[in-house]
């Protein structure tokens, strides 16, 4: 420590309260730091929040870049001219040597492509073109070849989806044998209906009918004068005792946004709204084939006897929200992770073909057990988005997405808001775990509102109706990310879960004594999945595997960070664009790491997860430099493995990070 520092210490009083943004220490007894859940840094190495001036927005200047620099990529991998087929109708620039002249100087290192066969894909536009071989041939491969990824999205699929020309006959052949009624509901309420009562209330006499949905509600009507609500998308002829079978009813537009809301591994927004649905269901009258009797449906693959994942023991890295990326799971493999998970993809935008959204189903050849995660508010869409998925890409696992606590999916009537609809989470586990052979997973919440948890009333029928494996987030989704996670219920849930249903707890996972500790007092628990443990400090894995707390150095970490900034360099590119789209998902991720306090530094070890962090100095520059919690620091950390940033570049964290117990992630 410096003197500076040492004097600062000299002068603190013990009723002195250093307060800085994110908490305000008193200088107390460990224990009664942690009782207060803040970090119990010691005290030599407490110090008073930085001062800083007002946040200025970034200069606007710069505008439009020059279309000089807007180099066409044929042209840029070539350097030909006449490589480009669209000539002078291309809307890039040919003029390669005024390119030369503005584009930005080459960043320090190598090419990350130089280790592949061929040339660089980026060619000019290559921010380390200065280190590409002169000796290459001249053909030049596909990006898709020069990377080990799998799972991209045919441009033949994607033009049959785009024309809602695609056909889904598994789904649609499960669909009618479960009699699932298709529909737009006007407004989605978030009750409890007298169908999903039945089922928690562990009533399953109660008489359905082909749609799945409890059809008590005519009864219930000569009994009472009071009126049944019905599931959304069922007509009330639908429930009718004359006339058991449902109505054929064109299917409505699908009502669901994309929901993350994240730059998508480069992609936009996801909020686009689906203008129509994805296929239709034709009304004509049915053949006698159209139909599977009882007995071939009797005859169809078991859940129990498709191929299963054995969970237990593995280390499991959740779907992260943004920072969950390819780069970054990478770096989680390398690490210790055994099982992956892509991103959050919301069903409808797969099923539209939107290139942003299947780039969250990417997988790289390091991913050797690797599974994508869904969400949608419907039997159908899932069904088809399951079978799209089985057909097109190369997956071991499929995950239904039915704890999303953000607003956007919510109020769409998928993520937690399933929690609500028993009967809805019945019909899309049905249809999804019959339409495929792999196996289906679930991703719950304990519920949807505070202190009325039911997942433990659903347990053993979530394994019944298909699920090979369930993970149980121990919050609400009313509760967000605020308070710690209820492990007893996820306990409580493991118990009453069928010996064919895996069950997985989530939350606050953040040492190895964390997952030990989890495993041992529950043996019927196979798993944890590590979300926000990850993202804070990915080595966590390593932490596990060999039993130890890692005092891992501030050159390891930058190590760390170097990997993923090659790994991203290899996804997004070496070119201009690629070097930013790295550099935003690297600050995306280092506005979790800096809340990582170093074992040497803390009184009592391990750290908790919901620790308050103070303001201190690490052993040395770096470490302080990465212990800050300033955007501006944690964009120089950027500029150290990414060179200058360009002009007027700001940073504001998407998931805002001084409130990060509201993360949309896990």
């Amino acid at each position: 420590m410096d003197g500076a520092s040492m004097e600062v210490e000299e002068k603190v009083s013990e009723d002195t309260v250093i307060s800085n943004p994110v908490v305000d220490v008193p200088l107390l007894k460990p224990e009664e730091l942690v009782a207060k859940a803040i970090a119990p840094v010691k005290r030599e190495f407490l110090r008073p929040p930085p001062i800083r001036p007002c946040s200025t927005d970034a200069a606007t200047d710069g505008g439009e870049k020059k279309s000089a620099l807007h180099l066409c990529p044929e042209v840029a991998k070539t350097g030909r001219v006449s490589s480009c087929r669209y000539g002078s109708n291309c809307r890039f620039s040919h003029d390669v040597e005024a390119f030369k002249a503005e584009k930005p100087a080459d960043i320090e290192g190598n090419c990350p492509f130089l280790s592949l066969e061929g040339p660089c894909p980026y060619g000019l536009a290559c921010r380390f073109s200065g280190t590409h071989k002169d000796d290459v041939p001249t053909e030049t491969l596909s990006i898709e070849n020069k990377r080990s990824e799998t799972n991209g999205l045919n441009k033949d699929v994607q033009k049959l989806l785009w024309k809602n020309k695609m056909s889904f006959p598994k789904a649609d052949a499960q669909l009618k044998i479960l009699g699932i009624l298709e529909g737009k509901p006007e407004k989605v309420e978030i009750k409890e209906e007298e169908g999903d009562q039945a089922i928690l209330n562990g009533s399953h006499a109660a008489c359905e009918n082909d749609a799945g949905e409890v059809a008590s509600a005519s009864v219930n009507k000569t009994e009472t004068s009071e009126e049944v609500p019905l599931e959304e998308g069922v007509v009330d002829n639908a429930v009718s005792t004359d006339d058991p079978r449902p109505i054929k009813k064109a299917k409505h537009p699908g009502d669901e946004n994309g929901c993350s809301g994240e730059m998508d591994n480069g992609s936009g927004p996801l909020e686009n709204g689906l203008e129509k649905s994805c296929t239709h269901i034709e009304e004509e009258t049915p053949q006698k084939d159209d139909f599977l009797s009882e007995a071939d449906a009797c005859l169809k693959l078991h859940p129990r006897e498709k191929k299963l994942i054995d969970f237990r023991g593995k280390l499991y890295l959740a779907p992260l929200t943004t920072v969950g990326n390819l780069p970054f799971r990478r770096v989680c493999k390398v690490l210790g992770a055994d099982i992956t998970c892509g991103e959050m993809a919301m069903c409808t935008n797969l099923l539209q073909g939107q290139a942003s959204e299947w780039a969250l189903l990417r997988r790289h050849s390091s991913e050797d057990l690797f599974g994508v995660q869904i969400c949608g508010a419907y039997p159908d869409t899932i069904a088809r988005t399951v079978e799209l998925i089985d057909r097109e890409c190369t997956v071991d696992f499929i995950d239904i997405n039915m704890g999303c606590p953000i607003d956007i999916v919510v109020n769409k009537g998928a993520g937690s808001c399933l929690l609500t609809k028993p009967m809805r989470m019945k019909n899309i586990i049905k249809a999804a775990s019959a339409t495929v052979d792999k196996p289906v997973t679930v991703k719950v919440r304990t519920a949807y509102f505070e202190g009325r948890n039911r997942i433990d009333s659903l347990i053993s029928d979530i394994g019944d109706w298909g699920a090979s494996a369930v993970t149980i987030h121990g919050r609400s989704r009313q509760q967000r990310y605020s308070k710690l996670a209820d492990w007893d219920y996820i306990y409580q849930c493991a118990r009453k879960a069928p010996d064919t249903l895996q069950v997985l707890g989530n939350g606050d996972v953040f040492s190895y004594l964390d997952w030990n500790q989890h495993t041992s007092d529950c043996p019927e628990l196979s798993a944890c999945m590590l979300a926000r443990g990850s993202l804070i400090k990915p080595w966590l894995f390593t932490e596990i595997k060999e039993h130890r707390h890692w005092d891992i150095s501030s050159g390891e970490r930058l190590n760390i960070f170097k990997d993923f900034v090659r790994f991203g360099l290899e996804h997004w590119g070496s070119d201009t664009k690629g070097v930013e789209t790295t550099r935003h998902f690297l600050l995306e991720w280092l506005s979790y790491t800096y809340r990582y306090i170093p074992v040497g530094l803390l009184d009592v070890i391990p750290q908790k997860l919901n620790w308050r962090v103070p303001s201190y100095y690490g052993r040395d520059d770096l470490e302080t430099l990465m212990a800050s919690d300033s955007a501006a620091d944690w964009i120089r950390i950027s500029e150290l493995l990414l060179g200058k940033v360009p002009a007027g570049f700001t940073f504001a964290p998407k998931h805002k990070s001084n409130a990060y117990d509201r993360a949309e992630n896990g």
